[in-house]
């Protein structure tokens, strides 16, 4: 018999229904909020551990288009390849689920999330996630704390908990949290920009004012996760008998390591500091596993391994909380060395080379034109949707000595490109309508190379032209806590984010934060050792920020970068150089080599193209055939049925010139068009090859209409 709890928790109404579908499963649940119905379930196999010390979990979020009545877009009409939402929404339940395996588990666990049915009314994240929690806390599973996911927005100044989409779009704030009744494990935020009386504003986030939103998420997150414990009880299955496997080694093997080779481990800690690759801990573990100790206890290399990985974190995180000492020398609030190159590669619109510490990514920019952005289709919505803004990361092996080939997009990929353009997107310009393309290569890793795309891709946006508000820097923020001890880094390395206790990047410009990402994990964080790690990251975003104005006063622009005119002409004039079917406006970019944008809305022109000159003739072209356009509405009052008869022959003068004919003001009053095609008999190239300005000829009435006339050469 199936169990129901509704509950009205945080503005919305949330029906969970258990044991009724997938009964198979350790745990699965209905979640239905509104017209949204969605699937969770959760299956593990516990007669099948794995041998290392991991826990094997795998998240995934999948969307059915029969859940909004439409079948699958292109040719296969079946789902295939998971969209980006689909993978960053499977990424954010894992990283917000994951905390909550206890140590040890060792069991393959999958946790699939179906959308059956879809209202464009709810956060589809956010309701994943939640009946993710449902089916996990309630599975026979040995978990027993509820994690849920709320969504802020701020509208008006207010901040408002699990906005509507349509409220979400009025937002300047989109931020995501989850975490449980007592602990933030996950946070995602972003701003929003907005046009203020046609003004561009990026909305920046004060360090005070997140910490004051993230706040009022945490109030949200603590009543309905009590809540979800609550009432989730009477369907909770008899929690399985499992053994939590312990992976450790002997005590006598530690303390021999340490007190025999702690120099040795901390010589190759300095080399671990310029590199992701633990290749001298290995070495090093080679040769202590060769000596008599080692060898007459019959200890085996992998124990040894171990055992100096292990003596490795406590010096690494000994030094950074009691002597306030990194590994590569740094004081706790130092940022390593930057270098900046911007526009190296000569035939690519823009690009910059950012080098910090052991960090490198080499980001590039491309412009297209507004159709030319990446087609993608949302699950609520009927028609497809485009993307004009794109920042797409790449992670080869080689950028961390790796001997692996490249292969596919993978998940982290995704989303380190997704979280800078989050950074990026809100200081471009909503008027802009250009399609820019950026892509990060990272050819060295050693920290964040994520934040050292966000550095390199707003360079390259200001290197290409694209009218940014300001720039924008990011920085990977790390702690370490020992006890009532912590010790807050600025910009860490991979050895530090692997030692760590919390991985926390923020990105903003010199006015506030525009993205911010943290996975803690150590249980949660106080909020106000939160504020001081945000205004840690203040100092070395400024910091960077310094050195990227430098640089942003040298560049030069690429020789590749497209040549643009833009010009305003009256917006009712907009079909004068479209033309019947588009005829005209075809002909134009044909004739001149160019690319056209029209904004009826605001009435604006823009012609780009390689070669400056056919782009002033374009342009020029466009104003002559607009400003013509003038002269027939002048014209248009003239009742040409009263003054003119079909195949009379009337006398005239040449007014004006164009690639498909000539203006003749005639004699009797009024102009009519000669098109090229009645010039001759003969095929005519151009038209100023028969005829030029201010030139008298004798020309025929072939049609009249009351505002129009077309005639032919005599």
């Amino acid at each position: 018999m199936s169990i129901i709890c509704e509950l009205t928790l945080n503005n919305k109404k949330e029906i969970f229904e258990f044991n009724k579908v997938a009964k198979q499963a350790n745990g699965a649940v209905l979640l239905k909020m509104g017209n949204a119905v969605v699937l969770a379930a959760v299956a593990c196999e516990f007669d099948n551990p794995v041998s290392e010390d991991f826990t094997p979990l795998t998240v995934q979020y999948i969307e059915k288009t029969y859940a909004t009545a439409k079948l699958p877009g292109g040719f296969i009409k079946r789902e295939g390849k998971p969209s980006d939402f689909e993978t960053l929404t499977s990424r954010v339940i894992d990283r917000s689920l994951r905390p909550l395996f206890p140590k040890g588990f060792v069991y393959p666990t999958t946790i699939t999330v179906m959308v059956l049915s879809a209202d464009k009314d709810v956060d589809l994240q956010t309701v994943a996630l939640n009946a993710a929690n449902a089916a996990l806390y309630t599975s026979n599973l040995p978990i027993k704390k509820s994690v849920c996911g709320v969504r802020v927005g701020k509208i008006d100044g207010k901040l408002v908990i699990n906005p509507t989409i349509e409220e979400l779009n009025n937002s300047v704030l989109d931020l995501y949290v989850a975490g449980s009744k007592d602990e933030l494990l996950m946070i995602e935020m972003k701003t929003i920009s907005s046009l203020n009386n046609l003004e561009h504003s990026t909305n920046e986030m004060e360090e005070e004012v997140l910490v004051e939103a993230i706040s009022f998420a945490q109030e949200a997150l603590k009543e309905a996760n009590i809540a979800y414990e609550n009432n989730f009880e009477k369907a909770c299955k008899e929690m399985a008998v499992v053994e939590l496997v312990e992976f450790s080694i002997e005590k006598s093997v530690i303390d021999y390591v340490r007190n025999n080779f702690a120099d040795d481990i901390k010589s190759a800690i300095k080399k671990l500091a310029k590199s992701e690759r633990a290749v001298e801990l290995k070495e090093l573990a080679k040769v202590i596993s060769i000596n008599d100790y080692c060898v007459s206890n019959e200890i085996e290399f992998k124990t040894i391994y171990e055992a100096v990985s292990i003596v490795k974190k406590e010096l690494v995180r000994d030094m950074i909380v009691n002597e306030k000492v990194r590994a590569d020398g740094r004081g706790l609030k130092d940022v390593r060395p930057i270098s900046i190159e911007t526009n190296i590669l000569p035939s690519a619109h823009s690009s910059c080379l950012f080098t910090r510490g052991e960090t490198q990514a080499l980001v590039v920019g491309t412009i297209a034109g507004a159709k030319d952005g990446q087609m993608y289709e949302v699950l609520t919505d009927k028609s497809t949707s485009m993307e004009n803004f794109m920042v797409h990361y790449n992670f080869p092996g080689f950028s961390v000595g790796e001997a692996k080939p490249i292969f596919g997009v993978g998940r982290r990929e995704l989303g380190h490109g997704n979280l800078a353009k989050k950074a990026l997107e809100s200081t471009i310009n909503k008027n802009h309508k250009d399609t820019f393309r950026i892509v990060s290569e990272i050819l060295e890793s050693n920290g964040s190379s994520s934040m050292a795309t966000v550095c390199g891709g707003s360079l390259a946006l200001k290197a290409a032209h694209i009218p940014i508000s300001d720039l924008v820097a990011g920085v990977a923020m790390g702690m370490v806590v020992e006890g009532d001890k912590y010790s807050i880094l600025t910009d860490i390395m991979g050895l530090e984010d692997h030692d760590g206790d919390m991985d926390f990047k923020v990105a903003g410009t010199k006015n506030g934060i525009t993205a911010l990402q943290m996975d803690i994990k150590l249980g949660g964080i106080e909020l106000n050792v939160l504020k001081e790690a945000l205004l840690q990251a203040k100092e070395g975003r400024e910091h960077i920020l310094n050195i990227m104005e430098d640089a942003s006063k040298t560049i030069v622009a690429s020789p590749a970068l497209p040549k643009i005119e833009e010009f305003d002409i009256d917006s009712s004039k907009m079909m004068v150089v479209i033309g019947k079917g588009g005829a005209t406006i075809k002909e134009i970019i044909e004739k001149y080599n160019v690319s056209i944008d029209l904004n009826r809305d605001a009435g604006t022109v823009k012609v780009s193209g390689e070669d400056s000159s056919k782009i002033t003739d374009a342009s020029n072209f466009i104003r002559d055939l607009v400003n013509n356009s003038s002269s027939q509405k002048v014209a248009a009052k003239i009742d040409f049925e009263k003054l003119y008869s079909v195949d009379e022959v009337v006398s005239g003068k040449v007014e004006r010139v164009v690639d498909f004919g000539a203006f003749i003001l005639l004699e009797k009053g009024g102009e009519g068009l000669l098109h090229i095609s009645k010039l001759s008999k003969q095929r005519v190239e151009k038209a100023s090859d028969v005829l030029s300005v201010g030139q008298e000829i004798e020309v025929k009435v072939l049609k009249v209409q009351k505002d129009r006339i077309e005639l032919s050469l005599n």
